[in-house]
């Protein structure tokens, strides 16, 4: 079975809504107007009940009109548009007086009816609105006094109104779901340009946006969103490519100059002082192509990571993080200072956050001049714990500061040959904060130094 389009589903929704309430509407005039049309018709007959028993006497065990001869004249004497049939009965339940009008009829008394009662007959094939009021002589009945009006041309109004509805109900809805498709249609225009930007939209083309609705309704929201979604595909497959495009750059540099090295190295014979040198040379640099493999792993593997929240001391991971580097921090002289004033506690990964102050202290050293000083606080503030690594080194440039956490990504890194690094060390750190819920800033001077601060909640 095929499925409605969204569009005509919003309109049918509306319309399955719309014709109940209309139903309910529709069945409330109609029974307003029956039951005002009624009560008219049962007015006008209480009325003729009051007036006739006022025209009669009561002798006797029985009674008779009062002016008889000018009660046969009055109205009764020609059928109206609605009249009224008046007829007497006596204890005997004799017609022994009836309206004009009625000529060689009589209306129907029906023992079944209790008194004073309203009810609907017929007489003559003609709908009838009747009453028996009985006539009483000391609480005794002495005779009846009937009464009926005619319905037809009530009936007449109802059925016409029953018609008009019957007939207007279903054209009501037809214009309706036309009205609410063609509005539902324009309401989902914005989808139709999703629909249409999406299409277009391939790994090769992320440009293309969604145009946003004039009104800032849901789907101006929705629209807003996706296209953010979209600036962010964007940005990480942008990131991706750049990541793979360095990083098949930072591996293949190595190899080559491996391979030119060792091409050299066997064109001729060399000494042994030559060849020494030139095997120490590709080591160096296979031990660096090795430490850009490890930090790759390591940047894939946390992109998964799960971690085990404990309770850790900051203080120790930092001593045993400087503890490691103590030679790097001897041959450079620099100044180390942590002026812990008491043991400081976190929720954390404990490995994770040693790799994270490890790759911070190592960056620190690694830029920081000969005879500086790395300085490294931590401190508490309305229940969060904060760590502070500073450094004296060469700083980075303000323009930088956004880039440093993309993958290898150096600031400057042709105006320091002598200083090695992947570019991979901060970008792994600021996965890991996200990882760990700890925020990370950093601000530096050039030539005076960065400090680096992580917020521990």
């Amino acid at each position: 079975m095929k499925q409605l389009s969204f569009k005509n589903r919003i309109a049918s929704h509306y319309i399955i809504t719309t014709a109940l309430l209309i139903f309910v509407v529709f069945f409330v005039i109609y029974s307003i107007v029956k039951l005002s049309v009624y009560n008219h018709v049962n007015s006008d007959i209480s009325k003729e009940v009051n007036s006739h028993l006022n025209e009669i006497e009561i002798k006797n065990n029985s009674f008779y009109l009062i002016h008889a001869k000018e009660w046969e004249e009055r109205e009764h004497n020609t059928v109206e548009v609605n009249p009224v049939f008046i007829q007497f009965l006596n204890k005997k339940g004799e017609v022994f007086e009836k309206s004009p009008n009625l000529k060689n009829e009589t209306l129907f008394f029906d023992k079944n009816i209790a008194d004073n009662v309203l009810f609907d007959t017929k007489i003559l094939n003609n709908k009838i609105r009747q009453i028996q009021v009985p006539i009483f002589q000391n609480d005794r009945i002495i005779g009846y006094l009937m009464i009926a009006m005619s319905l037809e041309g009530a009936s007449m109004v109802l059925q016409n109104l029953s018609e008009i509805l019957i007939i207007a109900y279903p054209l009501i809805l037809l214009i309706l779901f036309l009205i609410a498709r063609f509005i539902a249609g324009r309401s989902i225009k914005p989808i139709s340009a999703i629909i249409e930007t999406s299409n277009i939209i391939t790994k090769d083309n992320l440009k293309s946006r969604i145009p946003l609705p004039q009104k800032q309704d849901e789907l101006y929201v929705l629209s807003q969103t996706i296209n953010k979604l979209l600036d962010r595909i964007e940005t990480a497959v942008e990131r991706e490519r750049q990541f793979t495009s360095d990083a098949s750059h930072e591996l293949r540099t190595p190899l080559t100059v491996i391979k030119g090295t060792l091409e050299v190295l066997v064109r001729k014979p060399r000494n042994q002082e030559e060849y020494q040198d030139k095997i120490n040379y590709c080591v160096k640099e296979v031990n660096r192509l090795n430490n850009l493999v490890d930090q790759l792993l390591l940047l894939a593997r946390f992109e998964n990571q799960s971690v085990q929240i404990e309770s850790i001391s900051l203080d120790t991971i930092i001593l045993d993080v400087i503890s490691r580097f103590s030679a790097v921090i001897q041959a450079k002289n620099i100044q180390v200072i942590t002026p812990f004033p008491n043991e400081m506690f976190v929720k954390s990964d404990r490995y994770l956050a040693s790799t994270i102050i490890e790759n911070i202290v190592s960056n620190a050293i690694r830029y920081s001049n000969e005879n500086g000083q790395l300085i490294i606080r931590l401190t508490e503030s309305g229940g969060r714990i904060s760590c502070h690594i500073s450094d004296t080194g060469i700083g980075i440039p303000k323009e930088d500061l956004e880039k440093i956490f993309h993958p290898f990504y150096r600031s400057k890194a042709s105006n320091h040959p002598e200083i090695k690094g992947t570019g991979l060390g901060l970008s792994i750190v600021n996965r890991l904060c996200k990882l760990l819920n700890i925020s990370i800033a950093v601000t530096s001077q050039e030539h005076i130094g960065t400090q680096v601060t992580l917020n521990f909640d």
